[in-house]
């Protein structure tokens, strides 16, 4: 049965065979007059007529649009290449027009119209080619596309027709030739200006002067092949490749800011269409949909229909294969039949060009649909990011608190990258369906009727699909919302990395973790089951081929006889029952991936339709003007509410104070909850100030009365419900908790200003900071860790009030930055910045503080209460008032004002002296997470007295220590990592299964080709040919269903559950150095993006290279039985597969691991933008910061589309090389069509080899992604493998209420943070009584947090067995040099710590933390209940939490919420104040109930009075305890039973406070007493 129509090659073949003679083909002159119109017209229309026609209109509109839009580069023009073109153009004319005049000449009849109509339309379209190329080279700076695209077309028509027309035999006698015979000159001028066209152009001076990208200067033959990548490649061969080799690579459309500007524009209109609705009802009814609408409008047709027509060509060129075969096997048959006369030679030599052509096209266009998709995917992707950044930075405060910062991160970070790579999903839905519907088609003009059997079942399959499709899609949403979960358990506890060790409370996370982790581990586990089942479905086509060749057989003939089974049946049928497969089984991924992907574009519509900041809400005004701020009477509130709602909870709770959004976190310190029902009064009513040019006002008032609210208030950060904000010239805003950047410190200071050398020295003096800078590695170059994690608090406050300070702008809002550094610092920033002689003394200043002891010298004071003003006007006006203040002064300033400023001044004075004596002038002591290179070279200068100039530290690198990165390949040694944690038992069954499958599809050909060879032999019965053919594909669907089980289920899940058990336990078992020098992000990136790939992408990686190692295998067998001859090809074609191969592994994994990295500052640039969005919208910042998005997001795409070209580039070559495959397979056929055995041998042996050119480069590209895969193995290998820190239990044996008494010897105890570093502790000696209160003081840098650190073994002593034992863990390494003879508990020169005669080397880190009590500095929070947060092993009962609460006052606000205990404090614990927090960490120490506490800096951050309040609690609560308190407030310790002074690690004095404070000047402890004003 012939399906196929006559076609050009039809009738080139029904003419040379009618020339046929005595065995040689074409001895006749002339042609046969049946044949000669279709010839002629056939021939001249489609290979010149045509082309030519379509290349002059191209060419016209080209022009066109060049002159009505084009832009000239006004780079002149390459005058060889444009005269060598112009000349061989104009050459190609006049040899059109001699060749012509010879055709007239030499015929005696005149020519057909269809040959002069050739001739003149190509001769018009050169013409017209000859003006554009003049156009061309002023307007663009490469070949044009539409010439060089002509030139290839002109030179395969010409060649073709040439080919196609017999010659003339060379005779003496003058015979007539045919036309277009003479078309060789004009043959070979076109080939030279290919060549001359095509030749790269990046060694003209026009490309070198061009900004344009490297895909933008590459001609359309560069870009057809992706030569153009081709530097990048042989780069990454030679040598390593580095992220500058990618710099300017992708088209500029795709960079941020132009994909921003064209879909912004079309979002703004179609949203202000979509608000415009009326009723609400269409609102909804166009919600859905609204975006989805946006993207598609953006780009238009002239976006959309490159990548249509592209799918429609790579689809023709795809079903143009079986026709071939078809033809191929018919020529087979022909030749081997005894009834029908053989075909030419040549015939069978014309199909096999055609097929290597066809394949090799398919290739081309394929991988540019694939590039199409690539460019407008990211296109979009840039254009969402630009959008959700800019929109995350006007967030109205309502939306802030239903857009946590970690669901905003996710729109960019998971849903707009889900648009990169829609673009090869999203068109399956208008091709699948024709390519089903044309499969069925023609597999209809193959078996008839019998082919509906594929129609039914794919009709059947769809509800099954969709059925299945739903399933797939509820197990990945499960499998996202655990992972969401798990993934914020972890970051919180990295964050809180040094809270959660102090409380010993790793095992309580690990649990959290684990059970989130079991979730996914059974929706993993699902899933494979499910996918094991529906295996079953997606081998439909072997079923579907064996109902429709046994209906076939049996009643497939006319009138319902059996149908004739023929190789031409047997094998283009089961070509196209494959080609069919391909929809069907892609349909389960296509409707999963839409679904994906409809979701992603709805989460970020919602979010992009969020409200926003009101322009209303403070009014900037401009102008001279004698009050700078002017507030009447305002009516504010963190929701949107109506102004006269007062029903709610007390302002006193955490709907006061630092009440801010949810996204709070630098800008604002909490904010409400959503789980709180009972709607809320306004946060500040009738707030009514001014604010006198120059003038300096504070703001006083216990924790959750209004005071940082009042200043978001100012910067337009709250709903304003009634009366007006007005503030005159720029705003520098300092929020409570310092946001610092991840940059250096100059960078963080300047903050986008340009260098006044002056000035930046002026503020660094001003603000405390040279002496730190002295101290840092790289001075003020030095790199600032993630979230400032290698600087103090107090120094991460100063460097925010010098980005301050150094914007000179009008008004300062500072939301008390004074209250983390120390008296003496406090006062030199107050002398030398804030205050009436200060460096801003001429700027109106509104300065949040806790402290009363500078309000004598401020212009006016503002006491809030409950939300409101309770009091206003100067310091002296509100003493005399007798009010609230006063009695607050009166309780809790200890000196009159004169003796205090005597106080502050000589402080003042002094301060350089004493500090010069410490070696640190105002550098606040620096705790264990501060800890990183910086602060050991810091140690190492600021330490020894004697340093000279020589001695100071070198310029080093970045504090934080860089991403480790291995280049080259990741070896065999990562996949047996892997296969050791899925059981090598488990991966050798799936090779095993594989084998076994491909063995049973193998057959099931083979059989078929007998059964076509058999057929008519009657030897087998039907039935007997179909049961042993069912026994093939039954075999075939239950190897593969087994296979898959085994993998998924058994192998990945496995694997993935015990390399992130290996990942999580030896993480949490790392010292905190490892955390300090280590960024969260690095971190999470394990557990994220590394995890999910060992989860759900590994296995998958493995199945397809197995797959596809024995699919080779299997069609190189079958090839070389049909063709022996074929082997002779199979060696060089190896080598060139490995050469390509290994030039690509080069390369693509450095890419791979690019596009990873470039991930990673995109959205850590994102978080920290969240962070402090109130800052840089305070401070006008905005613009500066959407363009460092923008470079990031540019960096991040070109590394991703560098990636994908080289992957690209790769599939070019590798599918030529199977296009020679297919060539190779089909000549050999045909040369040897007497010996090759038959036309159904050449059909299975062509299917096989069709299919391999797909195979051989999905293996490349497997095994390729597979290495790229494994590097998420590395990594986790890398952090799993490091050292740990000493053991959480140890057999030591103690009593059983140890400590019973609460006794603390340090015996000449040294510690440093790292080896290597000097000492931070010097032979530390003193001893605490049993029930002793000690306070521990000293100047900054002195080690008095590190002195706590060593209690808890946070830090280890010198040159101890674990100190070095950890080095390894920070320094990245593996191993450490441990010689010596010290044990688990053993030390060598290090000292010791004792508690009641125990030494805490020998006990477990557990065993020694879960006995002591701690209150740190940075009060934490976690996500969870307020039981969770107080006892999370639920060891305590309801009654003693509360009693807990009580006495930490806290039982008020906690019983005003209708949760009680079970309240959810949102994550860092935003939705409390700073202070509520610390009396939440008071609570926590109250029920651990041990005999030791330690209070770190717990009450920096509250006022006076909760301070005091505090105290009183301690005092009361642990008479009978041992308490260390470190303070930077001396009153704090004044009651204290001793004081311990710490002078550069080493203890300076030792004594009860008043012996200490008799001593006077000879007393270090009374100096610092007096610089805080505690002594007169």
């Amino acid at each position: 049965m012939n399906l196929n129509t006559p076609s050009i090659g039809d009738a080139a073949h029904s003419w040379r065979s009618s020339l046929s003679s005595s065995g040689q083909d074409f001895v006749d002159q002339s042609p046969p007059k049946n044949d000669n119109s279709l010839l002629y017209h056939s021939t001249a229309f489609f290979f010149l007529t045509l082309p030519a026609s379509i290349a002059s209109a191209l060419f016209l509109s080209r022009l066109v649009w060049l002159h009505k839009h084009g832009r000239e580069h006004g780079l002149g023009r390459t005058e060889l290449i444009y005269w060598s073109s112009f000349g061989l153009m104009l050459s190609g004319c006049i040899s059109l027009i001699a060749t012509l005049c010879m055709e007239i000449r030499n015929h005696q009849q005149p020519l057909a119209w269809d040959v002069l109509v050739a001739y003149a339309s190509m001769l018009l379209a050169w013409m017209f080619a000859m003006v554009l190329n003049r156009e061309e080279h002023k307007y663009t700076i490469r070949s044009s596309d539409f010439i060089l695209g002509y030139y290839l077309i002109a030179n395969l028509g010409v060649g073709a027709v040439l080919w196609l027309t017999p010659q003339a035999p060379s005779s003496p006698s003058p015979s007539p030739s045919y036309p277009f015979s003479n078309l060789h000159w004009f043959l070979g001028s076109l080939i030279i200006g290919l060549i001359v066209e095509a030749w790269p152009r990046g060694w003209t001076k026009v490309q070198k002067s061009s900004t344009a990208s490297v895909f933008e200067k590459a001609n359309l033959i560069s870009r057809l092949s992706f030569h153009y990548i081709q530097p990048i490649m042989s780069i990454g061969y030679s040598r390593p490749l580095l992220l500058d080799d990618l710099t300017h690579l992708m088209p500029e459309r795709i960079r941020s800011e132009h994909a921003y500007k064209d879909l912004a524009a079309t979002w703004k209109v179609q949203e202000g269409r979509f608000r415009a609705l009326v009723p609400k009802s269409r609102q909804e009814k166009a919600k859905p949909r609204l975006l989805f609408k946006t993207i598609a409008l953006t780009f238009g047709w002239v976006g959309w229909a490159p990548i249509v027509l592209t799918r429609v060509v790579s689809t023709t060129l795809v079903y143009l294969q079986p026709v071939l075969l078809g033809r191929i096997l018919d020529f087979m048959m022909a030749s081997s039949s005894s009834t029908e006369a053989p075909q030419p030679l040549s015939y069978g030599i014309y199909l096999a060009v055609l097929m290597f052509l066809v394949s090799l096209m398919s290739s081309v266009t394929g991988a540019q649909l694939l590039q199409l998709n690539a460019e407008r995917g990211m296109e979009i992707r840039s254009g969402l990011i630009g959008l959700i950044y800019r929109k995350s930075l006007i967030l109205s405060p309502e939306a802030r608190q239903t857009q946590t910062a970690g669901a905003i991160s996710n729109h960019m970070s998971v849903d707009a990258e889900k648009w990169a790579t829609a673009l090869n999903t999203l068109p399956q839905w208008v091709s699948a369906p024709i390519e089903l519907l044309v499969a069925l088609w023609m597999l209809y003009r193959q078996l008839g009727w019998c082919s509906l059997v594929g129609l039914v079942t794919v009709v059947g399959l769809i509800p099954i699909q969709h059925k299945v499709s739903d399933i797939f899609s509820e197990i990945k949403d499960t499998k996202l919302k655990t992972m969401d979960h798990r993934i914020r358990l972890v970051t919180e506890m990295l964050t809180s990395i040094k809270t959660v060790k102090l409380y010993a409370w790793e095992n309580a996370f690990k649990a959290r973790i684990a059970g989130y982790r079991e979730i996914e581990m059974s929706v993993l586990r699902r899933f494979g089951v499910v996918y094991a089942a529906m295996t079953l479905i997606f081998s439909t086509t072997m079923f579907m081929s064996l109902l429709s060749f046994g209906i076939y057989a049996a009643v497939g003939g006319p009138g319902g006889t059996p149908g004739e089974i023929t190789p031409h049946v047997i094998f283009v049928s089961l070509s196209l029952f494959g080609l069919l497969s391909k929809p069907i089984s892609s349909m389960d991924t296509l409707l999963s991936s839409t679904t994906s992907i409809l979701v992603a574009t709805r989460r970020i519509q919602a979010f992009l339709l969020s409200e926003e900041l009101s322009v209303d809400l403070t009014s900037v005004l401009s102008g001279y003007s004698e009050d700078d701020v002017v507030v009447r009477d305002a009516v504010l509130s963190w929701h949107k509410q109506a102004a006269d709602d007062q029903v709610g909870r007390d302002n006193d709770n955490a709907t006061g104070d630092e009440t801010a959004p949810l996204l709070a976190s630098a800008s604002s310190s909490s904010s409400f909850s959503e789980t709180v029902a009972t709607p809320r009064a306004p946060t500040l009513t009738n707030i009514n100030f001014r604010l006198r040019a120059g003038s300096i006002t504070a703001v006083v008032g216990r924790i959750g009365s209004g005071k940082s609210s009042l200043l978001s208030a100012l910067i337009g950060d709250m709903y304003k419900y009634q009366g007006s904000v007005q503030v005159r010239g720029s705003v520098a805003y300092v929020s409570q908790q310092a946001w610092i950047l991840h940059s250096s410190v100059k960078d963080n200071i300047l903050f986008g200003k340009p260098l006044d050398q002056d000035r930046y020295e002026a503020v660094i003096r001003a603000c405390c900071l040279q002496q730190d800078l002295d101290m840092l590695p790289t001075g003020d170059q030095t790199e600032i860790g993630e979230r400032g994690i290698n600087l103090s608090g107090g120094q991460k406050q100063r460097v925010a009030l010098a980005r301050a300070a150094y914007q000179d702008a009008d008004v300062y809002l500072l939301d008390d930055p004074l209250s983390a550094v120390d008296a003496h610092v406090d006062h030199h920033i107050w002398k030398n910045l804030i205050g009436p002689e200060g460096l801003l003394k001429d700027k109106t200043r509104l300065l949040v503080t806790h402290g009363l002891h500078h309000l004598s010298e401020v212009d006016q004071v503002l006491v809030m209460k409950d939300g409101s003003i309770s009091e206003k006007g100067q310091f002296d006006e509100l003493l005399e008032a007798k009010r609230g203040f006063y009695q607050l002064n009166l309780e809790f300033s200890v000196t009159a004002n004169k003796q205090h400023r005597k106080a502050a001044n000589k402080a003042v004075t002094s301060l350089t002296d004493t500090m010069s004596e410490a070696g640190s002038e105002a550098t606040e002591d620096i705790d264990a997470t501060t800890v990183v290179a910086a602060a050991g070279n810091a140690s190492s200068s600021a330490q020894d007295p004697k340093a000279t100039n020589d001695d100071k530290p070198k310029p080093a690198a970045a504090l934080v220590v860089a991403e480790k990165m291995v280049h080259g390949g990741v070896g065999w040694h990562m996949f047996m990592v892997y296969a050791k944690a899925a059981s090598y038992t488990n991966i050798a069954l799936v090779i095993i299964l594989y084998i076994l499958v491909e063995v049973a599809q193998v057959g099931t050909s083979f059989w078929l080709r007998y059964w076509s060879d058999a057929g008519g032999q009657d030897k087998y019965s039907v039935i007997e040919f179909l049961v042993i053919y069912a026994g093939f594909t039954v075999a075939y669907m239950a190897f593969n269903m087994v296979l898959f089980y085994v993998a998924n289920v058994l192998a990945a899940v496995r694997g993935a559950r015990h390399m992130h058990d290996r990942l999580l336990d030896n993480l949490v078992r790392q010292p905190m150095a490892f955390f300090d020098v280590t960024p969260v992000g690095r971190i999470i990136n394990r557990f994220s993006t590394d995890v999910d790939a060992i989860d759900e992408n590994i296995i998958w990686n493995l199945i397809d290279v197995v797959y596809c190692l024995v699919a080779i295998a299997g069609t190189l067998v079958v090839i070389s039985i049909s063709t022996p001859q074929f082997l002779y090809a199979v060696p060089p074609l190896t080598l060139c597969y490995l050469y390509i191969q290994s030039y690509f592994l080069a390369s693509s994994q450095a890419l791979k691991r690019f596009m990873s990295v470039s991930k990673s500052p995109l959205y850590q640039h994102f978080s920290e933008t969240l962070a402090g969005v109130s800052t840089i919208r305070a401070m006008s910042a905005a613009p500066r910061f959407v363009r460092a998005n923008g470079k990031k997001a540019d960096l991040s795409a070109e590394t991703q589309l560098a990636f994908g070209m080289a992957n690209r580039w790769l599939k070019v070559r590798l599918e030529f090389l199977g296009a020679l495959i297919v060539f190779d397979a089909a000549l050999l056929a045909v040369l040897n069509r007497s010996t090759v055995g038959g036309a159904s041998l050449v059909g299975l042996s062509l299917t096989y080899a069709m299919n391999i050119t797909g195979d051989i480069t999905y293996l490349v590209r497997s095994w390729a992604e597979m290495s790229n895969q494994l590097i998420s193995v590395e990594r986790i290998e890398e952090y799993a493998e490091l050292p740990q820190e000493a053991p959480l239990e140890t057999g030591v044996r103690l009593p059983e209420s140890w400590p019973a008494e609460g006794r603390i010897v340090f015996r000449d105890f040294s510690a440093r943070y790292r080896e290597g570093l000097e000492p931070v502790l010097k032979n530390v000696s003193f001893e605490v009584a049993p029930g002793e209160k000690v306070g521990i003081v000293g100047r900054t840098g002195a080690g008095k947090s590190s002195l706590t650190l060593a209690l808890f073994r946070m830090i280890e002593a010198k040159d101890s067995y674990w100190a070095r034992a950890t080095a390894a863990s920070v320094h990245g390494t593996s191993a450490v040099d441990l010689n010596g003879n010290d044990t688990l508990g053993g030390r060598t020169g290090g000292g010791s710590i004792e508690i009641d005669g125990v030494d805490i080397s020998t006990l477990g880190l557990h065993t020694l933390r879960s006995h002591l009590s701690i209150i740190p500095q940075d009060p934490t929070l976690f996500a969870g209940t307020i039981r969770e947060n107080l006892d999370p092993f639920h060891q305590s009962t309801d009654a003693e939490l509360w009693t807990a609460l009580e006495r930490a006052h806290l039982k008020p606000l906690i019983s005003s919420f209708s949760e009680g205990l079970s309240y959810e404090i949102v994550s860092n614990g935003e939705n409390f104040s700073v202070g509520q927090r610390s009396l939440i960490c008071l609570a926590r120490a109250l029920l651990r109930k041990t005999k030791i506490l330690v209070l770190d800096e717990a009450t920096a951050a509250v006022d006076v009075e909760t301070d005091e309040l505090i105290q009183r609690t301690i005092r009361e609560e642990f008479k009978d305890r041992t308490v260390l308190t470190i303070a930077h407030r001396i009153k704090t310790v004044m009651d204290s039973d001793k004081i311990l002074v710490l002078e550069r690690g080493e203890v300076e004095e030792y004594e009860s406070p008043e012996l200490l404070l008799k001593r006077r000047e000879g007393s270090l402890f009374f100096r610092l007493a007096e610089q805080a004003g505690e002594v007169h």
